[in-house]
């Protein structure tokens, strides 16, 4: 039986960094409320790192920052 070759996945790259690396220390900004809403779902969860593309240092100051922004109010606990 002949195997089929799955096509390569690209990894998505991570949207904060630049080109010469992850900056220090990696910031995101709470208040940048359009950034934050693309990396929640539709139920108001964040994203996991795969399918965000984020590298860790950047997945944990989203995290930071969409807890802040929540408490704010700036962005929902739950879905709409």
């Amino acid at each position: 039986m002949v195997r089929k070759k799955l096509g390569g996945v690209r990894r998505k790259r991570c949207q904060f960094c630049t080109k010469e690396g992850c900056p220090r220390p990696a910031f995101v900004d709470y208040k940048d409320v359009p950034t934050l809403k693309k990396l929640c779902t539709a139920q108001g969860k964040m994203m996991a790192r795969k399918r965000s593309g984020n590298c860790a240092a950047f997945q944990r100051a989203v995290k930071d920052a969409v807890k802040r922004a929540r408490f704010m109010a700036l962005l929902p606990y739950v879905g709409e």
